[in-house]
C-alpha cells in the first residue's frame, strides 16, 4: 500500500478529508500495523545492510557491490563484496572476513576485480585483486603510505592507485621510516605556514596525493604524477579525481593551482602516463574544473565546470574536451541543474548522470552531440551509476525515504527500474513504515517551497498530531527522497511525530537562482521558510499547534540556533554541530578561504544580523546541543558556547559531547545514544502520538 495522505481536495483553501477516505485510511492503517510488528526504530535501522557504489562487468552481465553489515555489540561494520547478475540469477558473496572491502573495479578482460582492503598485517589500506570465479584475494600493493582508488589499465595487467606521499622522499623505505618516526615521536607539535591545516575530521600534514601504477603481480609501484609539479586534492582524493585514457597512454587529473592556500581553483591537467609535462586544459576558467572522464573511444574528455569562485553549490556544467582539436564544448549551459554522477555509455555518444532535481535524484541522459538533457527516471532517487555492455546495461543504487539503497538496473529508453538485490527485504517486511508525501507551500517572498512529509505508521487524520520539523544542512544540500541514516525521518515518525524536511531557499536541486539566493544573507529567507512551514502545518486540522519542535545539524543546527533568538512556535529545539558564532566559525577547515562577499572585518553589520549568537538576549526555548570533538567543519567551540550561553540565561538545555565523533555520529552505539537522547528530549517538551480528536468544524 502506498496511500498519499492527507487528501488534496480543498474547500476555502483548507484540506478537506473525505469521510470515505478517512474510513479507508483507518482500515489500511490497521492492516499495516498487524502485518508489521516491529517499529522502524534506530536499533532496527542499524540492522539494515548498507550498499556501496557498484561496478559493472565489461559485458554488462554482472555487478559487484560492497555490502556493509554492522555489529552493534562490536561497534563496527564489515564490508564484503557481492556478485549480482544484472538479469537473472542469485547473488554470490565474493569476499568475506573481518576486514572491510571497498572500491571494487573490474578488469577490462572481465576476469579480475581490484578493490581496497586492510587485511592481516596491513598497517594501511592496500590494493587487492580477486578472480571473479572465486578463490583467495591477493595483495598487490604494500606501500607504507597506503593505497586507494584503483583503476585498471586497458591491458588488464596494471592498476593505477592513489597514495599520500612525501614529495621530498625518493623511496618507499624512506617513507616508511619517516612515517614510523612521526608515529613514535614523543614530540607531538605540528607546524603550518599556509592554510588549509585541517579537513573535516583530521589535520593535514605535508604529504601530497599522487597517482602510481603497479603490475598485478606486484613489484615496485611506478610514480605517474609525482614530479609533475601538480598533485590531487589534499582533502579528498578518490576515484573521481583522475582517469586513464582508453589506450592507457594518458592520465587526466584535477589539481588545485592555487599557491596561496586561501583562493582555491581546481583545473584539469593531462600528461603522459610514462612521464612528461602536465598540461592545463582549463586555465581559462577561474573556478573549479573537476572529475575528468575519458569517453570509451578516447576522443573526448568529459568534466564538470563551475564558474563562480567560492560558491560550492554553483551549477556544474558538463564540458566535453575534444582531444584532437583541443576545443571545449559546454553541453549544459542553458540547463538549470548541476551535472553530477556522470558516466559514459559504451558507444561514446551518450552520457548518463545522477542529478539532483526538485527533491529527488533522477537519472538524466546527455547526448554528446548536444541538446537538452532528458530525464530517464521519475520517482525515487538514483545514484552510483555504472554502464557497460550492449543496450547499454545501466546499474546503480535506488533509494527513498522508505527504501534503503538497493541495487537496480535501469532501461535507458523507458526509465523502468528492475531490482537486483534483496539484502534488506526480509528486515523491511517486518518494520512499520510511515507514508511519505511531497507537498508545496508558500514560503519567503511568496515562493513555492517543496517539503517532504513522513507520517507516523498509525497516522489517522481524525486526531491531532505533533510535528517535528527537520532542518537540513549545507545550506546548499537539498533533501532528496532518500534514506538518511543520521536523521532518519522514519525513525522520528515511528516515535509518533509527523516529520518533515523542507527544501528552503538555498537548497540544491531547484536551480541556480534558488541555491544562490542566500549566499550573501544566510539567515532571513530560510528562517521565513521555516516559520511558514510551521504555519502550513498548523493550518492542517490534524496538527496540534501546541506540539511543535524542530532540529537539525550543521547549517540545520545554525537554523535551530537562529530560531532561538527570533519569534517562533517551537516548544523545543535540537542543535547538532550547530554554527552558532560566525566570527569564531573562521576556525573551521575552510575558514581561511576567501569570502565571495567580503571579509567579516569589512562588513560587521551583515555578519551581526546573520550570526545567531548576536540574538542571545532572546533565547528562551529548551535546546538539546550535540557536538563531536573531531568536528573540524563546525568546531566544537560552537556547541560549548551555545550551551554556556543557555545555562547563563537559565534556559533548559542539555549538552551531549562525543570525544570520538566528527561532524556526524557514525559509530553504532553512539548513534543509538544520539537517537535515544533525541527521543527523550522531544518527549519531554513535545509529547508524541495522537492527541485530541479533530473537530468536525476544522474540516469544513
Amino acid at each position: 500500500m502506498n496511500i498519499t495522505v492527507p487528501a488534496t481536495h480543498r474547500i476555502k483553501g483548507k484540506p478537506y478529508l473525505a469521510p470515505i477516505l478517512c474510513a479507508a485510511l483507518a482500515i489500511f492503517a490497521f492492516v499495516e500495523r498487524s502485518a508489521a510488528a516491529e517499529p522502524y526504530s534506530a536499533a532496527a535501522m542499524w540492522t539494515l545492510k548498507r550498499l556501496g557504489a557498484p561496478a559493472i562487468s565489461p559485458d554488462g552481465r554482472l555487478a559487484v557491490v560492497p555490502v556493509t553489515a554492522y555489529d552493534v555489540d562490536k561497534n563496527k561494520g564489515d564490508s564484503d563484496l557481492w556478485l549480482v547478475p544484472t538479469k537473472s540469477g542469485k547473488p554470490r558473496q565474493l569476499t568475506s572476513g573481518t576486514s572491510s572491502d571497498s572500491s571494487p573495479t573490474w578488469s577490462p578482460d572481465g576476469g579480475l576485480i581490484a578493490f581496497v582492503s586492510k587485511r592481516g598485517d596491513d598497517l594501511e589500506s592496500q590494493i587487492y585483486v580477486i578472480a571473479v570465479d572465486g578463490g583467495e584475494a591477493r595483495r598487490i600493493t604494500n606501500v607504507p603510505t597506503g593505497a586507494t582508488a584503483p583503476k585498471w589499465f586497458p591491458d588488464s595487467r596494471r592498476i593505477a592507485f592513489i597514495s599520500q606521499v612525501w614529495p621530498d622522499l625518493g623511496t618507499w623505505p624512506e617513507m616508511a621510516a619517516r612515517k614510523k618516526e612521526r608515529d613514535d615521536s614523543k614530540m607531538t607539535a605540528t607546524v603550518w605556514d599556509k592554510a588549509p591545516f585541517s579537513y573535516w575530521d583530521h589535520f593535514l600534514d605535508d604529504r601530497q596525493p599522487h597517482v602510481y601504477s603497479i603490475g598485478i603481480e606486484g613489484g615496485e609501484p611506478k610514480a605517474i604524477t609525482l614530479g609533475s609539479g601538480r598533485w590531487l586534492d589534499v582533502g579528498e582524493a578518490d576515484q573521481t579525481s583522475y582517469d586513464l585514457s582508453p589506450d592507457g597512454a594518458e592520465i587526466a587529473f584535477s589539481a588545485n593551482v592555487d599557491t596561496s592556500g586561501i583562493d582555491g581553483n581546481f583545473d584539469i591537467f593531462v600528461m603522459p602516463v610514462d612521464g612528461g609535462d602536465a598540461r592545463n586544459i582549463t586555465s581559462d576558467n577561474p573556478a573549479d574544473d573537476v572529475t575528468p572522464l575519458y569517453s570509451p573511444d578516447g576522443r573526448l574528455l568529459a568534466y564538470r565546470r563551475q564558474t563562480i569562485k567560492d560558491f560550492y553549490a554553483d551549477r556544474a556544467r558538463l564540458m566535453l574536451f575534444d582531444r584532437r582539436a583541443s576545443t571545449t564544448r559546454n553541453l549544459t549551459e542553458d540547463w538549470d541543474r548541476s551535472a553530477d554522477g556522470i558516466v559514459w555509455s559504451p558507444d561514446s555518444h551518450t552520457l548518463f548522470g545522477a542529478v539532483e532535481d526538485a527533491g529527488t535524484r533522477r537519472v538524466y541522459r546527455f547526448d554528446a552531440g548536444g541538446g537538452t538533457p532528458r530525464p530517464v527516471t521519475g520517482a525515487s532517487s538514483f545514484g552510483s551509476l555504472a554502464v557497460a555492455g550492449s543496450g547499454p546495461v545501466i546499474i546503480g543504487l535506488r533509494e527513498s525515504f522508505s527504501e534503503p539503497p538497493t541495487l537496480i538496473s535501469v532501461i535507458a529508453r523507458t526509465g523502468a527500474a528492475t531490482k537486483l538485490s534483496d539484502f534488506n527485504d526480509a528486515t523491511l517486511a517486518n518494520l512499520t513504515l510511515g507514508k511519505v508525501e511531497s507537498v508545496t507551500y508558500k514560503g519567503a517572498n511568496g515562493d513555492d517551497v517543496q517539503m517532504w512529509v513522513v507520517y507516523p505508521p498509525n497516522f489517522s487524520p481524525d486526531r491531532k498530531w505533533p510535528l517535528h520539523l527537520l532542518l537540513h544542512g549545507g545550506p546548499h544540500n537539498g533533501v532528496a527522497d532518500a534514506t538518511q541514516w543520521r536523521w532518519n525521518a522514519q525513525v522520528f515518525a515511528n516515535w509518533g511525530y509527523v516529520t518533515a524536511w523542507h527544501n528552503f531557499h538555498g537548497s540544491s536541486g531547484f536551480g541556480q537562482a534558488w541555491a544562490d539566493s542566500i549566499t550573501k544573507e544566510w539567515a532571513e529567507l530560510p528562517y521565513q521558510d521555516t516559520i511558514k512551514a510551521a504555519e502550513w502545518f498548523t493550518a492542517q486540522p490534524w496538527v496540534d499547534a501546541e506540539r511543535l519542535s524542530a532540529g537539525g545539524g550543521s547549517y540545520g543546527g545554525y537554523l535551530a540556533t537562529l530560531l532561538l533568538g527570533k519569534p517562533h512556535p517551537f516548544k523545543a529545539l535540537v542543535a547538532h554541530a550547530a554554527v552558532y558564532d560566525l566570527y569564531t566559525h573562521k576556525a573551521t577547515d575552510f575558514g581561511a578561504t576567501r569570502q565571495r562577499y567580503g571579509e567579516y572585518w569589512e562588513d560587521f553589520e551583515r555578519v551581526n544580523r546573520n550570526s545567531p549568537h548576536m540574538f542571545a538576549a532572546n533565547f528562551n526555548t529548551p535546546t538539546l546541543i550535540i557536538h563531536g570533538q573531531l568536528d573540524m567543519r563546525v568546531n566544537v567551540n560552537h556547541g560549548f558556547e551555545l550551551f554556556n550561553t543557555l545555562q547563563r540565561r537559565g534556559v533548559p538545555s542539555k549538552l551531549v559531547y562525543y570525544p570520538d565523533e566528527n561532524h556526524w555520529i557514525l559509530k553504532p552505539q553512539n548513534s543509538l545514544f544520539w537517537y535515544e537522547t533525541n527521543r527523550k528530549w522531544l518527549e519531554q517538551y513535545n509529547k508524541p502520538g495522537p492527541g485530541a480528536a479533530v473537530s468536525a468544524a476544522a474540516t469544513e
